[in-house]
């Protein structure tokens, strides 16, 4: 079986350094070889801005290996969810590239939203912007990318409704929103609203990486320089130890207790 970490991707080579150092943290800490494989986009990052080696999309490695002789696959989901329309379309994808490659087996270990430590990296992240910004009772927004599925905004609400409950007093107000999508509120809004439009406001970004729009000149940056207030960002979530650890559990459960792989 042949294990990878897979993202969504990004054309930023910072994404893919937090890739591969997530899955050079995994295959050390379980034992076993860990693939970084991007669903999307990384390959048209220049080599020369990865040391050198390139950054592999899943429909080009799973060829590679396919044609290896390898016929079995269990990949370690790197997103806030892999629930909805994001897991829907990588396993619709998975499915076509088997029926294309003449059947294989594959199945995802559980993610982070499943070890219920996202509020937890969140609070850890709003707390550590707390002392290095030696802020008093700010105002704290949390914010994901947004998009048109429910149940990626139902995680973010419930999340945010965790960290709240997580940070008690230590913040003046905490709010959950989008930087774009249909369920908002959306965070520029957020930003001109009573009690985040002045003084002080952190923002932690549901994001595990940097890139285009997590990134220091992204696009939440750009939504903030416009923001009347003085605005923090917390670091991302997929930086955090915590993170590299509920993974490692994951993927120690999925390979001594494994579930049926899916044939396609």
């Amino acid at each position: 079986m042949i294990v990878a970490l897979i993202d969504n991707g990004s054309l930023e080579p910072a994404a893919q350094r937090n890739l591969r150092a997530v899955a050079t943290a995994l295959a050390k800490r379980a034992g076993v070889d860990v693939a970084p494989v991007s669903w999307k986009h990384s390959d048209r990052i220049a080599a020369g801005a990865l040391e050198g080696v390139a950054a592999s999309t899943l429909a080009p490695w799973v060829r590679a290996q396919v044609a290896r002789g390898e016929r079995e696959f269990l990949f370690v989901p790197f997103f806030i969810s892999a629930q909805g329309a994001i897991g829907s379309a990588l396993r619709g994808e998975l499915e076509q590239l088997a029926a294309e490659l003449g059947g294989f087996a594959f199945a995802f270990t559980n993610g982070l939203a499943a070890h219920g430590v996202l509020a937890k990296i969140v609070a850890a992240r709003v707390r550590e912007t707390l002392a290095t910004k030696k802020l008093s009772r700010p105002a704290a927004i949390i914010v994901d990318h947004g998009g048109p599925s429910p149940t990626s905004a139902a995680l973010r609400d419930t999340i945010a409704a965790e960290v709240r409950t997580l940070l008690g007093s230590e913040v003046a107000g905490l709010a959950p929103t989008s930087m774009e999508g249909t369920h908002g509120p959306l965070l520029a809004a957020q930003l001109a609203a009573p009690g985040f439009a002045e003084g002080d406001v952190i923002v932690a970004p549901l994001f595990l990486s940097p890139g285009r729009h997590a990134g220091p000149d992204g696009d939440l940056a750009r939504i903030a320089r416009a923001a009347p207030a003085r605005i923090h960002f917390a670091d991302l979530v997929g930086t955090h130890p915590a993170a590299v650890d509920a993974l490692t559990e994951a993927l120690r459960h999925a390979l001594s207790t494994p579930a049926p792989l899916l044939s396609a």
